[in-house]
């Protein structure tokens, strides 16, 4: 936000039941509720910027984002820059002199986007700040085993995630959360929060400076490596890490078999704890049941994936003798 003054001196010689003109940046499904609640309400949007179509898939189809989506039904019209740094592209957001700025589950805005309007960008971010700052907050609360998260609505600077705070919504989380669980929990608190967060801009709430604390948790992007299973952690961690990155990416770990490593995810189990001799062969198939031992107990794989099949249950991976040759997980 260019001057925090700015929004009071907006906000007084404006009549207040005015609707703010609004520029919105999402992608993916989880900004589409947040949007939806927007084009529903008195606030006006006057474009929406998302991410390019993309080709995916075997046979390379294009595949438009669910904001894009949803915005060819509502007939909104749209700007899908490769560069958000482009001039073309800043000076189309310009002309537009749009009140405010709304990001919903975005990529990364540079400062000459950020601060085009007058009264600041604001974000919506899913997790309470400044704790779990980054790209994965969903997935990051789950696996660290917290009990409680929440949203967080802020105006934009130069620091990711470092903004002052508008508004805090906060949510409990289950002891058998998974990531899609909460994240439908979240989409339903985004729906509110995103409302009352543009009253109270209406009203010149300018925010507070989040609190610095020291040991704050983070949230970085997901990748291979701390995707990976670490069998020598507690078995609770275990639970939680799969948990968390369920139903994506996926919890992954190698199985070791006669002459054969491949990767194996796993998207849902449960524990069962008791002292237990660890083995070089950790890796218990029964009829109907995946088991893979641990110092702590039993970690009984429900779902799972092998590579080039689809997400199977137990029984049906079983019943195709795809992990007969297997022994030992690493």
């Amino acid at each position: 936000m260019k001057d925090l003054t700015l929004l009071s001196n907006f906000v007084k010689n404006q009549n207040i039941s005015m609707s703010l003109k609004l520029i919105f940046f999402g992608t993916p499904d989880f900004a589409v509720h947040s949007l939806n609640e927007i084009y529903k309400s008195d606030f006006i949007i006057e474009c929406v910027v998302t991410n390019p179509d993309k080709k995916s898939g075997r046979g390379r189809k294009i595949t438009k984002s669910g904001v894009k989506n949803f915005c060819k039904k509502k007939n909104i019209k749209t700007l899908q820059p490769e560069s958000l740094s482009d001039n073309e592209f800043v000076s189309k957001l310009k002309l537009l002199k749009a009140d405010l700025f709304v990001v919903v589950a975005f990529k990364k805005l540079p400062k000459s986007v950020w601060e085009i309007p007058q009264l600041g960008t604001i974000n919506l971010h899913a997790s309470i700040l400044p704790n779990y700052r980054g790209a994965a907050p969903i997935n990051w609360v789950i696996i660290d085993n917290e009990k409680e998260t929440g949203i967080t609505t802020f105006y934009i600077n130069e620091k990711i995630d470092c903004g002052r705070i508008i508004l805090i919504k906060k949510i409990k989380i289950d002891k058998l959360e998974t990531f899609d669980s909460l994240e439908n929990k979240m989409i339903f608190l985004s729906k509110r929060i995103i409302i009352s967060t543009l009253y109270e801009i209406k009203k010149g709430n300018n925010g507070y400076e989040q609190v610095y604390k020291k040991n704050l948790s983070l949230a970085p992007k997901l990748n291979k490596e701390n995707t990976r299973i670490d069998w020598s952690a507690p078995l609770d961690k275990i639970d939680s890490k799969i948990r968390g990155l369920s139903s994506y990416p996926g919890a992954w770990t190698k199985l070791i078999g006669d002459n054969k490593i491949i990767i194996f995810k796993i998207f849902r189990a449960s524990v069962d704890f008791f002292n237990n001799q660890s083995n070089s062969k950790n890796l218990i198939l029964l009829k109907d049941k995946i088991i893979i031992s641990h110092s702590e107990g039993n970690l009984i794989c429900h779902e799972i994936q092998i590579p080039n099949k689809k997400r199977m249950k137990s029984k049906e991976i079983l019943n195709g003798n795809h992990l007969k040759s297997f022994f030992r997980v690493k």
